[in-house]
């Protein structure tokens, strides 16, 4: 008997050391798959002044408290801090580039700390190493999120400087709303006080253009500019959706056709507009805009998993609104919305990761850190770095 039961522990003590270490190795073909030791490709979704009452707001009115958006079904989950170098409550420009450079800096600054020194953005320094690079915006593409990762200027108000620069570092993707910086101060639509024609400039530069939706299916790289209104875009028929948007930068940026040796992409997708309805404090636009945000983030997610060596990070630049849901019905209605500001609020913000090492993006930290962490991801040696 007593040998009996020193075999049974022995098989006991095996079952529990193979139960630990399937465990492990199913977290592992999770984050890290089989034979993939470095990623390849970053995809970074941000929902502009998305936070926990956003997402929960959405979950709870289109599937009930017990479902699950895409975002919430990413199996790592960390919270950022979100102050700026001179403010509690950050703005977007502030925000951005903590997320794109690794630095704080004031408000409205883009891409440079508070005394002056421009700082390399993320992608910048991925298409230094070769790396293809996206840009994906419901804004303006001028905007502040967006051009906090291609352009280094005092104001985010400077969209039209702003679109110069992104052409001129010639981002291989860039989709969105703002033709309006774009086209010469002779147009009619333009906001430009010059007679700079940046889409023209564009073209010759090697940019497929492309205006509307059937444009935009037919459209090849490696070069592509997508601008689909003068001002931001209209989130509606019959206009792309993110997703769509997102598709396409994907299949733009993982193309072999041009670039055989392709060195993968960083890829930025804002849903930008999440903000403006927190900032009106309007319930139905923020359900609408946050689940159009959610599809884009499938999209990154659905190639990620069939890729295996693709990183894909959500998360927002700061919470707008201070959005509360105090009360409702099980079924997802009659929720009690509150809104205590329309304004920024200074509250964390929620960061889902999927995919090769996407486990480094759990805990508790500040913005700055999340660039730092694709750079070490990347083998970018020198980051955050200062600009000749």
């Amino acid at each position: 008997m007593r040998k009996i039961g020193k075999v049974l522990t022995i098989i006991s003590l095996i079952l529990v050391v193979l139960t630990f270490t399937g465990i492990c190795q199913a977290k592992t073909r999770l984050n890290r798959p089989d034979g993939k030791e470095n990623i390849k490709n970053i995809i970074f979704c941000i929902g502009d002044g998305m936070g926990l009452g956003q997402t929960t707001l959405a979950r709870m009115k289109s599937l009930g408290p017990d479902g699950m958006l895409h975002i919430e079904q990413m199996p790592v989950v960390g919270l950022v801090r979100t102050h700026s170098a001179n403010a509690l409550r950050t703005d977007s420009a502030a925000a951005g580039t903590a997320l794109a450079s690794g630095i704080k800096t004031n408000n409205r600054m883009l891409g440079m700390t508070a005394d002056g020194k421009n700082y390399q953005s993320i992608l910048e320094a991925a298409k230094a190493e070769g790396m293809r690079t996206g840009l994906v915006a419901t804004s303006t593409i001028s905007h502040a999120t967006p051009a906090s990762f291609a352009a280094h200027v005092e104001s985010r108000r400077m969209e039209n400087e702003i679109a110069r620069q992104l052409i001129a570092n010639k981002i291989h993707v860039l989709l969105g709303g703002g033709r309006q910086h774009f086209l010469p101060k002779k147009d009619a639509h333009s906001s430009r006080n010059d007679n700079m024609d940046l889409i023209r400039q564009a073209k010759k530069a090697g940019y497929c253009y492309v205006q509307n939706a059937e444009e935009l299916k037919n459209a090849r790289g490696p070069y592509l500019l997508g601008l689909f209104q003068h001002g931001p875009l209209t989130t509606r028929p019959p206009e792309p959706t993110l997703a769509e948007l997102t598709e396409k930068a994907i299949e733009v940026l993982d193309s072999k056709e041009k670039k055989p040796s392709n060195k993968g992409f960083f890829l930025m997708v804002e849903g930008s507009q999440i903000d403006w309805a927190c900032h009106d404090n309007d319930v139905n636009n923020t359900l609408r805009l946050v689940l159009c945000f959610d599809e884009a983030v499938k999209s990154a997610v659905d190639f990620a998993l069939k890729d295996g060596q693709t990183l894909v990070v959500a998360t927002a630049d700061h919470e707008t609104g201070g959005l509360t849901i105090n009360d409702g019905s099980l079924k997802g209605d009659n929720l009690d919305v509150h809104w205590s500001t329309k304004k920024h609020s200074c509250l964390p913000v929620p960061l889902y990761a999927l995919g090769p090492n996407a486990d480094m993006f759990s805990g508790v930290y500040d913005n700055t850190e999340v660039p730092k962490k694709f750079a070490q991801l990347l083998g970018i040696k020198s980051f955050p770095k200062v600009m000749d």
